[in-house]
């Protein structure tokens, strides 16, 4: 179940490097990557946090699940300046990537037995 979900956040991530690379170009991204974006990434966000709940509960995997909340909410924010057909702020797209990275390497670590 975390490979599933680690599979869905990684295709997310294409997504969100082509995304992040557009809007630091000065140019908003088009709805096409920002829809598959949010879609891959909520279904991986949502596959994750059942594993959480349905007892492969450790503590790295809870964290990873807290970080990827988190990068969702910054996601909510960034989306909303994306229907005010403006550029989202940099600094919030640097910190919805990093809060989603850490959090996808923890899923990695709890898939690969680490923790």
């Amino acid at each position: 179940m975390i490979t599933t979900a680690i599979v869905l956040l990684l295709l997310a991530a294409v997504f969100g490097l082509y995304m992040a690379a557009r809007i630091f170009g000065g140019q908003l991204p088009p709805w096409f990557a920002v829809i598959v974006h949010g879609l891959l990434a909520a279904s991986g966000l949502l596959v994750a946090l059942y594993a959480v709940f349905t007892g492969s509960q450790t503590t790295v995997l809870l964290f990873g699940a807290v970080l990827l909340v988190i990068a969702a909410l910054g996601g909510f924010y960034m989306f909303s300046f994306q229907l005010r057909k403006l550029a989202p702020p940099k600094p919030v797209v640097i910190i919805h990537a990093g809060a989603a990275v850490i959090g996808v390497l923890c899923l990695l670590a709890n898939a690969a037995g680490m923790a």
